[in-house]
Protein backbone atom coordinates (compact mmCIF):
# COMPACT_ATOMS: atom_id res chain seq x y z
CA UNK A 1 0.00 0.00 0.00
CA UNK A 2 1.17 3.51 -0.82
CA UNK A 3 2.44 5.36 2.23
CA UNK A 4 1.47 9.03 2.20
CA UNK A 5 3.05 11.39 4.71
CA UNK A 6 0.99 14.54 5.22
CA UNK A 7 2.25 17.71 6.89
CA UNK A 8 -0.15 20.49 7.86
CA UNK A 9 -3.13 18.18 8.20
CA UNK A 10 -4.97 20.53 10.56
CA UNK A 11 -5.02 23.47 8.13
CA UNK A 12 -7.68 24.33 5.57
CA UNK A 13 -6.15 22.36 2.70
CA UNK A 14 -4.59 19.71 4.92
CA UNK A 15 -7.93 18.87 6.53
CA UNK A 16 -9.47 18.25 3.10
CA UNK A 17 -6.41 16.27 1.99
CA UNK A 18 -6.93 13.76 4.78
CA UNK A 19 -10.26 12.94 3.13
CA UNK A 20 -9.23 13.10 -0.53
CA UNK A 21 -5.99 11.12 -0.19
CA UNK A 22 -7.45 8.31 1.95
CA UNK A 23 -8.52 6.13 -1.02
CA UNK A 24 -4.98 6.28 -2.45
CA UNK A 25 -3.10 4.73 0.46
CA UNK A 26 -2.25 4.91 4.14
CA UNK A 27 -2.24 8.58 5.14
CA UNK A 28 0.20 9.38 7.93
CA UNK A 29 -0.78 12.84 9.17
CA UNK A 30 2.08 14.09 11.32
CA UNK A 31 1.39 16.54 14.12
CA UNK A 32 3.67 19.52 14.67
CA UNK A 33 5.33 17.72 17.59
CA UNK A 34 6.33 14.99 15.15
CA UNK A 35 7.35 17.25 12.26
CA UNK A 36 8.09 20.85 13.16
CA UNK A 37 8.90 22.96 10.09
CA UNK A 38 10.45 25.59 12.35
CA UNK A 39 13.15 22.98 13.07
CA UNK A 40 13.93 21.81 9.53
CA UNK A 41 16.70 19.33 10.27
CA UNK A 42 14.42 17.36 12.62
CA UNK A 43 12.24 16.55 9.62
CA UNK A 44 14.83 14.12 8.27
CA UNK A 45 14.27 11.55 11.02
CA UNK A 46 10.50 11.81 10.65
CA UNK A 47 10.71 11.15 6.93
CA UNK A 48 13.23 8.34 7.19
CA UNK A 49 11.28 6.70 10.01
CA UNK A 50 8.05 6.66 7.99
CA UNK A 51 9.64 5.92 4.60
CA UNK A 52 6.75 7.42 2.59
CA UNK A 53 6.15 6.90 -1.12
CA UNK A 54 4.57 10.33 -1.23
CA UNK A 55 5.13 13.45 0.90
CA UNK A 56 2.37 16.06 0.82
CA UNK A 57 3.29 19.37 2.39
CA UNK A 58 0.24 21.47 3.23
CA UNK A 59 2.07 23.29 6.03
CA UNK A 60 3.41 26.81 5.61
CA UNK A 61 4.01 30.15 7.26
CA UNK A 62 1.00 32.03 5.88
CA UNK A 63 0.82 35.22 7.97
CA UNK A 64 1.50 37.52 5.04
CA UNK A 65 1.75 40.76 7.00
CA UNK A 66 3.49 39.29 10.03
CA UNK A 67 6.18 37.86 7.74
CA UNK A 68 7.39 41.40 7.07
CA UNK A 69 8.58 41.58 10.68
CA UNK A 70 9.50 37.87 10.96
CA UNK A 71 11.43 37.20 7.75
CA UNK A 72 13.77 34.60 9.25
CA UNK A 73 10.93 32.59 10.73
CA UNK A 74 8.99 32.72 7.47
CA UNK A 75 12.06 31.64 5.49
CA UNK A 76 12.75 28.77 7.87
CA UNK A 77 9.27 27.30 7.34
CA UNK A 78 8.64 28.19 3.70
CA UNK A 79 12.18 27.84 2.39
CA UNK A 80 14.61 25.83 4.50
CA UNK A 81 12.13 23.21 5.71
CA UNK A 82 10.86 22.66 2.19
CA UNK A 83 14.44 22.14 1.01
CA UNK A 84 14.85 19.36 3.61
CA UNK A 85 11.58 17.71 2.49
CA UNK A 86 12.74 17.81 -1.12
CA UNK A 87 16.20 16.42 -0.34
CA UNK A 88 14.75 13.53 1.63
CA UNK A 89 12.13 12.83 -1.05
CA UNK A 90 14.92 12.64 -3.63
CA UNK A 91 16.87 10.16 -1.49
CA UNK A 92 13.80 7.95 -1.05
CA UNK A 93 12.65 8.23 -4.65
CA UNK A 94 9.36 9.56 -3.27
CA UNK A 95 7.07 12.12 -4.88
CA UNK A 96 6.65 15.48 -3.16
CA UNK A 97 3.45 17.54 -3.43
CA UNK A 98 3.77 21.15 -2.30
CA UNK A 99 1.56 24.25 -2.44
CA UNK A 100 2.76 27.61 -3.68
CA UNK A 101 1.08 30.96 -4.19
CA UNK A 102 0.21 33.82 -6.51
CA UNK A 103 2.41 35.98 -4.25
CA UNK A 104 5.50 34.80 -6.14
CA UNK A 105 4.45 37.30 -8.83
CA UNK A 106 4.38 41.10 -8.58
CA UNK A 107 0.92 41.38 -10.15
CA UNK A 108 1.98 43.76 -12.92
CA UNK A 109 1.16 41.47 -15.85
CA UNK A 110 -1.86 42.43 -17.96
CA UNK A 111 -3.12 38.86 -18.42
CA UNK A 112 -3.13 35.64 -16.42
CA UNK A 113 0.18 34.28 -15.18
CA UNK A 114 1.40 30.98 -16.59
CA UNK A 115 3.82 28.53 -15.02
CA UNK A 116 6.56 29.83 -17.33
CA UNK A 117 6.31 33.46 -16.25
CA UNK A 118 9.31 34.75 -14.30
CA UNK A 119 8.46 35.26 -10.61
CA UNK A 120 9.10 38.61 -8.97
CA UNK A 121 7.71 38.60 -5.42
CA UNK A 122 7.13 41.94 -3.72
CA UNK A 123 6.64 40.69 -0.14
CA UNK A 124 8.64 38.64 2.35
CA UNK A 125 5.97 35.95 2.21
CA UNK A 126 6.21 35.76 -1.58
CA UNK A 127 10.01 35.58 -1.49
CA UNK A 128 10.02 32.77 1.08
CA UNK A 129 7.47 30.76 -0.89
CA UNK A 130 9.50 31.17 -4.06
CA UNK A 131 12.57 29.95 -2.17
CA UNK A 132 10.67 26.76 -1.34
CA UNK A 133 9.62 26.28 -4.97
CA UNK A 134 13.19 26.66 -6.18
CA UNK A 135 14.56 24.34 -3.51
CA UNK A 136 12.22 21.60 -4.71
CA UNK A 137 13.23 22.12 -8.33
CA UNK A 138 16.94 22.08 -7.43
CA UNK A 139 16.64 18.87 -5.40
CA UNK A 140 15.86 16.67 -8.37
CA UNK A 141 12.97 14.97 -6.56
CA UNK A 142 9.79 14.00 -8.39
CA UNK A 143 7.33 16.74 -7.54
CA UNK A 144 4.07 18.56 -8.10
CA UNK A 145 4.05 22.21 -7.04
CA UNK A 146 0.52 23.60 -7.11
CA UNK A 147 0.30 27.39 -7.21
CA UNK A 148 -3.01 28.60 -5.89
CA UNK A 149 -4.65 31.75 -4.54
CA UNK A 150 -7.37 33.19 -2.29
CA UNK A 151 -7.92 29.89 -0.45
CA UNK A 152 -11.01 29.45 1.71
CA UNK A 153 -12.93 26.70 3.51
CA UNK A 154 -15.65 26.25 6.11
CA UNK A 155 -12.94 25.76 8.74
CA UNK A 156 -9.96 27.94 9.58
CA UNK A 157 -9.56 31.66 9.06
CA UNK A 158 -10.24 33.14 5.62
CA UNK A 159 -11.85 36.05 3.80
CA UNK A 160 -15.27 34.44 3.30
CA UNK A 161 -15.66 33.67 7.01
CA UNK A 162 -14.45 37.14 7.97
CA UNK A 163 -16.99 38.82 5.67
CA UNK A 164 -19.83 36.71 7.10
CA UNK A 165 -18.85 37.70 10.62
CA UNK A 166 -18.55 41.37 9.76
CA UNK A 167 -21.87 41.29 7.90
CA UNK A 168 -23.54 40.37 11.17
CA UNK A 169 -21.73 43.09 13.11
CA UNK A 170 -21.52 46.14 10.82
CA UNK A 171 -23.79 48.11 8.54
CA UNK A 172 -20.98 49.26 6.22
CA UNK A 173 -17.71 47.80 4.91
CA UNK A 174 -14.92 49.12 2.70
CA UNK A 175 -13.33 46.41 0.55
CA UNK A 176 -10.47 46.62 -1.94
CA UNK A 177 -11.72 46.50 -5.53
CA UNK A 178 -8.52 46.73 -7.61
CA UNK A 179 -7.00 43.35 -6.74
CA UNK A 180 -8.18 40.59 -9.09
CA UNK A 181 -8.02 36.82 -8.63
CA UNK A 182 -10.06 33.66 -8.15
CA UNK A 183 -11.33 32.44 -4.77
CA UNK A 184 -10.32 28.78 -4.59
CA UNK A 185 -11.81 26.23 -2.22
CA UNK A 186 -9.56 24.01 -0.11
CA UNK A 187 -11.88 21.17 -1.10
CA UNK A 188 -11.13 21.76 -4.78
CA UNK A 189 -7.38 21.91 -4.17
CA UNK A 190 -7.47 18.64 -2.25
CA UNK A 191 -9.61 16.86 -4.83
CA UNK A 192 -7.40 17.95 -7.74
CA UNK A 193 -4.33 16.87 -5.77
CA UNK A 194 -5.80 13.41 -5.25
CA UNK A 195 -6.74 13.12 -8.93
CA UNK A 196 -3.23 14.00 -10.09
CA UNK A 197 -1.58 11.70 -7.56
CA UNK A 198 -3.96 8.91 -8.56
CA UNK A 199 -3.09 9.31 -12.23
CA UNK A 200 0.63 9.21 -11.46
CA UNK A 201 0.37 6.15 -9.20
CA UNK A 202 -1.92 4.13 -11.47
CA UNK A 203 -0.46 5.15 -14.85
CA UNK A 204 3.25 5.67 -14.06
CA UNK A 205 4.41 5.28 -17.67
CA UNK A 206 2.01 7.89 -19.02
CA UNK A 207 2.67 10.39 -16.23
CA UNK A 208 6.35 9.68 -15.59
CA UNK A 209 7.50 13.09 -16.79
CA UNK A 210 4.89 15.28 -15.14
CA UNK A 211 7.12 16.81 -12.44
CA UNK A 212 6.73 20.54 -12.34
CA UNK A 213 4.67 23.55 -11.36
CA UNK A 214 0.93 23.67 -12.03
CA UNK A 215 -1.44 26.56 -11.45
CA UNK A 216 -4.46 25.35 -9.48
CA UNK A 217 -7.21 27.94 -9.07
CA UNK A 218 -10.92 28.01 -9.76
CA UNK A 219 -11.93 29.40 -13.14
CA UNK A 220 -13.23 32.92 -13.63
CA UNK A 221 -12.05 36.01 -11.82
CA UNK A 222 -13.31 38.62 -9.41
CA UNK A 223 -12.18 41.38 -7.06
CA UNK A 224 -12.17 41.23 -3.27
CA UNK A 225 -15.05 43.71 -3.38
CA UNK A 226 -17.20 41.58 -5.68
CA UNK A 227 -16.20 38.50 -3.70
CA UNK A 228 -17.54 40.14 -0.52
CA UNK A 229 -20.76 41.11 -2.30
CA UNK A 230 -21.25 37.53 -3.47
CA UNK A 231 -20.79 36.20 0.07
CA UNK A 232 -23.29 38.66 1.53
CA UNK A 233 -25.84 38.14 -1.26
CA UNK A 234 -25.81 34.38 -0.72
CA UNK A 235 -25.91 34.69 3.05
CA UNK A 236 -28.98 36.94 2.74
CA UNK A 237 -30.60 34.47 0.34
CA UNK A 238 -30.16 31.75 2.95
CA UNK A 239 -31.90 33.89 5.53
CA UNK A 240 -28.94 34.69 7.78
CA UNK A 241 -29.55 37.68 10.05
CA UNK A 242 -27.28 40.41 8.64
CA UNK A 243 -26.84 44.07 9.44
CA UNK A 244 -24.98 44.62 6.17
CA UNK A 245 -26.56 44.97 2.73
CA UNK A 246 -24.58 44.57 -0.51
CA UNK A 247 -25.17 48.25 -1.29
CA UNK A 248 -23.24 49.12 1.87
CA UNK A 249 -20.05 47.40 0.74
CA UNK A 250 -17.97 50.29 -0.56
CA UNK A 251 -15.19 49.73 -3.14
CA UNK A 252 -11.80 51.21 -2.30
CA UNK A 253 -8.31 51.02 -3.81
CA UNK A 254 -5.32 49.18 -2.44
CA UNK A 255 -3.71 52.54 -1.68
CA UNK A 256 -6.64 53.40 0.55
CA UNK A 257 -6.10 50.25 2.61
CA UNK A 258 -2.34 50.09 3.36
CA UNK A 259 -0.99 46.90 4.92
CA UNK A 260 2.53 45.91 6.02
CA UNK A 261 2.95 43.52 3.06
CA UNK A 262 2.26 44.70 -0.50
CA UNK A 263 -0.22 42.59 -2.47
CA UNK A 264 -0.14 41.75 -6.20
CA UNK A 265 -2.96 43.59 -7.98
CA UNK A 266 -3.24 40.79 -10.52
CA UNK A 267 -3.45 37.29 -9.02
CA UNK A 268 -4.93 35.61 -12.08
CA UNK A 269 -3.33 32.22 -12.81
CA UNK A 270 -3.89 30.34 -16.09
CA UNK A 271 -4.70 26.64 -15.63
CA UNK A 272 -4.20 25.46 -19.22
CA UNK A 273 -1.23 23.27 -18.26
CA UNK A 274 -3.24 21.35 -15.66
CA UNK A 275 -5.90 20.66 -18.27
CA UNK A 276 -3.37 19.72 -20.94
CA UNK A 277 -1.34 17.30 -18.80
CA UNK A 278 -3.99 15.80 -16.50
CA UNK A 279 -7.21 16.56 -18.38
CA UNK A 280 -8.63 18.50 -15.43
CA UNK A 281 -10.90 21.48 -16.06
CA UNK A 282 -11.51 23.65 -13.03
CA UNK A 283 -15.04 24.81 -12.07
CA UNK A 284 -16.07 28.45 -11.71
CA UNK A 285 -15.15 30.04 -8.38
CA UNK A 286 -18.78 30.65 -7.43
CA UNK A 287 -19.68 26.94 -7.38
CA UNK A 288 -17.68 25.83 -4.36
CA UNK A 289 -18.16 29.16 -2.61
CA UNK A 290 -21.94 28.80 -2.68
CA UNK A 291 -21.63 25.40 -1.02
CA UNK A 292 -19.24 26.65 1.65
CA UNK A 293 -21.53 29.58 2.48
CA UNK A 294 -24.41 27.12 2.88
CA UNK A 295 -22.24 25.03 5.19
CA UNK A 296 -21.28 28.07 7.25
CA UNK A 297 -24.93 29.10 7.46
CA UNK A 298 -25.70 25.83 9.26
CA UNK A 299 -23.04 26.38 11.92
Amino acid sequence: MTRIMLLGGSGQVGWELQRSLAPLGAVIALRRAEADLEKPETLRDAIRGNAPDLIVNAAAYTSVDKAESEPDRAMTVNGHAVRVLAEEAAKLGAWLVHYSTDYVFDGSKAGSYTEDDVPNPISVYGRTKLEGDRAIQASGCKHLIFRTSWVYAARGGNFAKTILRLARERDELKIVADQIGAPTAAELIADVTALCVGYIRHCPERFADTSGIYNLVASGETSWHNYAQFVVENAARLGLPLKLGTGSIRPITTREYPLPAPRPLNSRLATDKLKRVFGIELPHWQIHLERVIEELARL
